[in-house]
């Protein structure tokens, strides 16, 4: 009697697994994917489910040699790009309501509302997914539990500063960034997804746009400032390190935290009202960028 209760219980756990992995929230993860057409173009693989509105991504499989020359990274494996037929096929699976999730499996989820909106022209479904591609790119390198401790702000940073999406859709621009920086919004990075981001009250239209903006502010910071090549070192560093603070100070030859206070008066500096047009303090922040850049040791 015991031993089929034994064997029940294994076969009751063995088909909870099973669903997980081919309709639960292990799908990403899932080897087959059941009820969904697969479309095979040149760099990307596109699995469609059966009866939904599939985007035209052409534009977006050329994208991925641009993409691996900027971060100078290769895809570990072949992008595939998931599209849903309606919201509920796409909560059972993803992790979130988001409208793209990507996972370190290589895979990207596109929910249908993503579709809807970049119909709708509400969105560029070409700079959305170019975004999530830098995701999908970088994750593979750090393995599953290893893409839990890439920082956070990093990974959006990145994503947004590479695919250009500041001052598009709902993300501010650049000088609009900084300014309410230099106003007192700003979101503590290591505050970024973790409980404590709920005590940072930012008082902006769209305060998740808004961090993902601040830290493509500070990827573009980095870079003026230091050049591309040692933040692409920085880049590199953490995909072989899970310690932020310990990659940087060797990189950049100081602290995390002096960098933020940097990156703040920076900020402050960009946003400051002078004689000249407001579209001139852009200039006025890049010297000042530059200064700093020749007082820290490079």
């Amino acid at each position: 009697m015991k031993r089929y209760i034994i064997a029940g219980s294994a076969l009751v756990l063995l088909f909870a697994i099973a669903w997980l992995f081919l309709f639960g929230k292990l799908f990403p993860f899932s080897p087959i994917l059941i009820g969904f057409n697969k479309v095979e173009l040149s760099n990307i693989n596109v699995y469609a489910q059966r009866s939904s509105k599939i985007p035209d991504l052409t534009e977006i499989n050329s994208m991925i040699p641009e993409i691996e020359k900027f971060h100078e990274l290769k895809f570990l494996h072949k992008p595939e790009l998931i599209v849903f037929k309606d919201s509920l096929s796409y909560i059972h699976r993803a992790p979130s309501k988001a409208r793209f999730c990507a996972f370190s499996s290589s895979r990207l989820l596109i929910s249908p509302w993503a579709v809807e909106e970049a119909r709708e022209e509400k969105i560029s479904m070409n700079i959305y997914v170019k975004h999530e591609l830098s995701h999908v790119l970088i994750l593979p390198h750090k393995g599953f539990i290893g893409a839990l401790l890439f920082p956070k702000w990093l990974l959006e940073g990145i994503a947004v500063y590479s695919a250009d999406q500041m001052g598009t859709s709902f993300y501010p621009d650049k000088k609009e960034t900084l300014y309410e920086i230099s106003k007192g919004n700003f979101m503590p990075p290591e505050y970024f997804k973790t409980r404590r981001d709920e005590t940072v009250k930012l008082n902006v239209k769209y305060p998740i746009a808004f961090q993902y903006s601040e830290f493509a502010c500070m990827v573009d910071y980095l870079i003026l400032k230091y050049g591309k090549a040692k933040f692409l070192y920085y880049l590199k560093g953490l995909l072989d390190s899970n310690h932020n603070d310990e990659v940087f100070r060797k990189v950049y030859g100081h602290s995390f935290s002096d960098f933020i206070k940097d990156f703040r008066n920076y900020a402050d500096e960009y946003s400051k009202p002078n004689n000249k047009a407001n579209e001139q303090n852009k200039f006025q922040g890049d010297l000042y960028a530059k200064h700093f850049s020749e007082q820290r040791p490079m």
